[in-house]
């Protein structure tokens, strides 16, 4: 699933939807922006440009300073939040040392969400009146639909305790709203995604490749069973996804021949994805409009390159230095550098300065080390308009086959025929040999595998290692394995702050 474009009008119409003037004038006349909404969604083409209001917000994967990735792997014991120093993005630097509250958590995880689901509920309320093809429509409601599952999937992992909010509500309703049992969450993100695999294409045409297909709703569903401990039904759905380990699935589905072409930014969509958020350099976008959600690059890639980046020999690449974010851990170091997939996912700039090829300019929690995946490179960068270093345009994978073939494998319990070869699929494309299957494997090698895509953190807390793994990072049972809910949420209405956070 990737941002489509048409960001530029989404953002105009949502702001014409959903704001009404302040002044006077609106105190004695009828709201303007009710009309406007009431009169808005009458064709098809207005509720194309509805659905992708509600597709922008798949740019928190990777887009704006508040990314998904970079902030997950900031909490895992992979990867530090880095940074020029300590108190370079509060938020980033909290959750890296477990020091986070509900002042310094970034509101943006919490609302960014709820933005975009409450986009799929208004445009599920407008769509059955809408006069255009009931094919098209059942579609819309699909994507809809699944969009709205993969932000609650984010929030309930996040968060745990959230509102469940299925129609648009209005500021008079705010006040009211309480806090779901996350079960009560989970079991409408898998409506959500059983009633989307039913209609959705299989395939789409190249214009519209970034929308949801039913291989990506399956595997998404497949993924909320195996964190809502539905082992059986998930390796059922993960299981047609996946077809034959190492072969092509019914859905196109295929390992690369080599892992490192994952991370060519011009090889995007291809047979390994199956969700995937796009970015492109079209929004030029600058610091006055980053992180507003008109801007379409991919800031993940300016954050983790290193500050102050100089080549000095052939040897050393060509990058065009970052703000070092994301800096890799030792104990990680450790644990990836005999892999056939550690150059690809780790820079060693270390080395590369002990071998007088390149140096940098080390700041907060530097090891040397950085996350090689999404290093910005100089023949990447826009080529116009806007800061440059705001428009990268290398896509992120939410879900690939990789990780699908690894969960499939963890839902039929580490053991078994089809779990071994799922497992030799993922090292075989690598060319490490198989080794006997098990759980213990298959977390080893997701973690080497998925190193830096955001994972590690969620795969340990919903497997209850993280206060073994993150002891050293301040990890508290109990306490750390969800987020405190932002302070100004929990002003003027019924919401609880999560335990150990008040």
């Amino acid at each position: 699933m990737k941002t489509i474009k048409m960001r530029y009008l989404l953002a105009i119409i949502v702001m014409a939807i959903t704001t009404v003037s302040c002044t006077k004038e609106f105190l004695d006349v009828e709201p303007k922006g009710t009309d406007l909404e009431s009169n808005y969604y009458k064709d098809e083409n207005e509720a194309f440009a509805a659905l992708v209001a509600v597709y922008d917000k798949v740019q928190k994967n990777s887009g704006g300073f508040e990314n998904m990735i970079a902030m997950m792997n900031a909490g895992s014991d992979d990867f530090y939040a880095g940074g020029g120093d300590a108190g370079d993005g509060a938020g980033i630097q909290g959750f890296s040392n477990y020091t986070i509250n509900a002042v310094t958590i970034p509101r943006s995880f919490w609302n960014d969400h709820y933005q975009g689901i409450y986009r799929a509920n208004v445009l599920l309320q407008k769509l059955p009146g809408i006069p255009m093809d009931a094919t098209l429509k059942a579609r819309f409601t699909a994507e809809s639909k699944a969009l709205r599952a993969l932000y609650y999937f984010n929030l309930v992992r996040m968060f745990k305790n959230v509102p469940l909010i299925l129609t648009p509500l209005g500021p008079a309703d705010i006040s009211s709203v309480t806090q779901a049992n996350p079960t009560a969450v989970y079991a409408q993100i898998e409506k959500d995604l059983v009633e989307a695999v039913a209609v959705l294409p299989s395939t789409v045409v190249s214009a519209e490749l970034g929308r949801l297909t039913k291989g990506g709703a399956q595997a998404l569903l497949g993924k909320v069973y195996l964190y809502d401990n539905k082992n059986a039904l998930a390796a059922t759905e993960l299981a047609v996804v996946n077809g034959t380990p190492g072969g092509t699935s019914i859905y196109g589905y295929k390992l690369l021949t080599n892992f490192k072409d994952l991370w060519i930014v011009a090889n995007k969509f291809n047979s390994e994805s199956i969700i995937e958020e796009n970015h492109s350099s079209f929004g030029k976008t600058g610091f006055g409009n980053w992180g507003s959600g008109s801007d379409e690059g991919n800031t993940l890639n300016q954050l983790v390159g290193p500050r102050g980046y100089v080549k000095k020999t052939a040897a050393a690449p060509d990058l065009a230095g970052g703000w070092s974010f994301n800096t890799v851990t030792q104990k990680f170091y450790d644990v990836i550098k005999n892999d056939p997939r550690f150059s690809a996912t780790v820079l060693d700039l270390a080395a590369l300065k002990a071998s007088g090829d390149a140096d940098w300019a080390p700041a907060n929690k530097d090891t040397g080390y950085f996350l090689n995946k999404f290093m910005p490179r100089v023949a990447d960068k826009a080529p116009s308009g806007g800061d440059q270093i705001l428009n990268y345009a290398q896509n992120t994978y939410i879900i690939r086959l990789a990780d699908t073939y690894l969960m499939e494998a963890e839902a039929l319990g580490g053991s078994g025929t089809r779990a071994q070869a799922l497992l030799d699929a993922v090292r075989a494309r690598v060319g490490l040999a198989s080794i006997p299957v098990s759980l213990t494997a298959i977390a080893n090698e997701r973690r080497i595998e998925l190193a830096g895509e955001g994972h590690r953190w969620f795969d340990l807390v919903r497997t209850g290692k993280a206060v073994t793994a993150l002891a050293d990072r301040g990890f508290v049972a109990g306490k750390s394995e969800i987020f405190p809910i932002p302070l100004i949420e929990l002003e003027n209405t019924q919401i609880k702050q999560n335990p150990g956070y008040n």
